[in-house]
């Protein structure tokens, strides 16, 4: 039997369009946007008091709006659980894009791909 399915990602640059698939209500990016950008003042606070407990505080605050996200408005499980590191990048990456003007774009590649959590788990 085979699967429509694509292949799993082996890499981040095949990554990132299956990121974009968990990534498609608004109101889920707009809770990472949130986050990410506390975890940028909790970096500078850091680096402005020369103590690491805001990094702490930074990733704490981020990672909980992203699950937030997921959770309210998306209602699936966050990329992280199952490719923690690509995870991490590709959230700086579809920052990037919301910055840039290019968030339309990054959000076309998801569309269609089957949930990451479900499809590593799944195999």
């Amino acid at each position: 039997m085979t699967s429509n399915r694509p292949p799993l990602p082996t890499t981040f640059a095949e990554f990132w369009p299956w990121y974009m698939a968990a990534h498609q209500d608004r109101r889920n990016r707009i809770a990472h946007y949130v986050g990410s950008t506390g975890g940028l003042v909790a970096l500078a606070a850091a680096v402005l008091s020369g103590t690491a407990w805001p990094v702490l505080l930074g990733l704490l605050w981020g990672y909980g709006c992203a699950w937030f996200g997921h959770f309210a408005f998306e209602r699936n499980r966050p990329a992280s659980w199952v490719r923690w590191w690509w995870s991490f990048l590709g959230d700086w990456k579809m920052y990037a894009h919301w910055l840039t003007g290019r968030e339309a774009e990054a959000v076309a590649l998801g569309r269609g791909l089957p949930d990451i959590v479900e499809a590593v788990r799944g195999r």
